[in-house]
């Protein structure tokens, strides 16, 4: 057996399993239904993966990959601090909307169950992205404050939260049929965040 077939199969078990977490739920998928939906036996999805956890923990690790590629990293290159965050709330709707990322889906909804040793890690990538988050608010305000004088209402961590919990919840209602795109949500979540915590 390659080293490639391996990498492949690994990928395939997570996304299967990704998607079978997000329609069914975490608690109620077992590893028999993960093989059973990728015609593996389950011994041959143990020589994979250990367990249920280390597979969520590894849907959970992809989703910060996912997040730091497609969000992170292009932001960080952006000098001005209001276009850096818009441009992160256009890229992190467009991330928790991805129908191909089901693993974003499975980490916002997912927390409880992993291991205390697996939580810690994960919890640790995400620790990053809100202090990130937390400075890029206070750089906002800091330039909005010189340019109205003004003092700041809303902390940068209240600012910082405020914003992940109005993205993030998106995909428990969000229908793609709907009237709310994308397209429209972006403008007005955006309008939100600028017109609400830094009017």
């Amino acid at each position: 057996m390659t080293r490639e077939t391996v990498v492949d199969s690994r990928q395939e078990i997570l996304r299967t399993a990704a998607r079978l977490f997000q329609q069914r739920g975490y608690d109620a998928t077992s590893m028999n239904d993960v093989a059973a939906a990728l015609k593996l036996s389950k011994g041959g999805l143990y020589h994979h993966f250990q367990s249920k956890d280390e597979i969520l923990f590894e849907i959970m690790n992809h989703a910060m990959e996912i997040t730091d590629e497609r969000v992170l990293n292009p932001v960080r290159a952006i000098a001005d601090p209001e276009d850096r965050l818009r441009a992160l709330i256009r890229l992190h709707i467009e991330v928790v909307l991805s129908p191909r990322d089901r693993e974003i889906t499975v980490m916002l909804h997912e927390n409880h169950p992993l291991p205390p040793s697996l939580r810690k890690r994960i919890n640790s990538r995400k620790k990053d992205y809100i202090h990130f988050l937390e400075n890029l608010m206070a750089e906002v305000q800091n330039k909005s404050r010189h340019a109205h004088r003004a003092k700041a209402k809303v902390s940068p961590r209240a600012a910082a939260f405020a914003l992940l919990g109005m993205i993030n919840w998106i995909y428990q209602w969000y229908k793609p049929e709907g009237d709310l795109q994308a397209q429209n949500l972006i403008p007005q979540f955006t309008d939100l965040i600028f017109g609400g915590i830094f009017a």
